[in-house]
């Protein structure tokens, strides 16, 4: 069943000869489960697709059907509750407050989303996540690895339908990075979330079940090779 929907969506900034068609006449679809990867250089149009799909951002055509509502036909405020329940980011800098401990992070995002999980639920979270033994500990004392894992844990807070991950591994070595891709491929699989991960590094696809790859806007399905997929734990 498709969680998530772009018919013939475009969007363009600018006007006259200052037009910049930043993504063009676009067609997706994503399924719950599927962990889906968005590849190509800077400049292509991953960003601008992504802030689409969050809601964060208006196309100037086309239609974004999140669970079977049309982004389109809702209001701001409604726009608003879809982005708090139904979607989860992680960024490339983690967006964690330097001045809160991981634990005060979680409480904070439960004034905002209004007690969404429960203190068993988010126990569980923080087990799930390997993030326990964080939750007194401040950003600053983080490594980059364990600071996209709180990334995760607060994407995955409200138990929402998508993930959008934009370069998540942008700024960790090759170990972490594989790390936190291991961690999206867990959860996606056992919540049953579809997480789409925005990224410049295609040692990474061979995690995600579709690889697309946006070129000048316009984005393509590309067809994966057949090879084992990395293991997670």
């Amino acid at each position: 069943m498709a969680i998530l929907e772009l018919h013939q969506v475009t969007k363009s900034f600018g006007s006259g000869h200052k037009k910049v068609d930043a993504l063009k006449q676009t067609d997706f679809c994503a399924e719950r489960g599927e962990l889906i990867a968005i590849i190509g250089p800077s400049g292509s149009g991953k960003s601008t697709f992504l802030t689409i799909v969050g809601g964060l951002l208006t196309p100037s055509s086309g239609e974004v059907v999140i669970n079977d509502q049309n982004l389109s036909r809702l209001s701001e405020k409604e726009r608003s509750k879809i982005r708090l329940k139904e979607i989860g980011f992680v960024l490339q800098a983690s967006n964690l407050v330097p001045f809160l401990t991981v634990k005060n992070q979680m409480k904070l995002l439960d004034r905002v989303k209004k007690g969404n999980m429960t203190p068993k639920e988010l126990n569980q979270l923080t087990e799930e996540l390997g993030i326990r033994d964080l939750l007194t500990k401040y950003p600053a004392d983080l490594s980059g690895g364990e600071r996209q894992r709180v990334a995760i844990a607060k994407a995955l807070y409200s138990n929402p339908s998508i993930i959008l991950a934009d370069e998540p591994t942008a700024s960790l070595d090759s170990d972490r990075a594989y790390e936190v891709m291991e961690l999206l491929k867990k959860v996606t699989k056992q919540k049953n979330t579809t997480t789409i991960v925005v990224t410049h590094d295609i040692r990474l696809v061979g995690y995600c079940d579709k690889v697309y790859k946006m070129t000048d806007g316009t984005l393509a399905l590309e067809v994966k090779e057949q090879k084992k997929e990395p293991q997670f734990v």
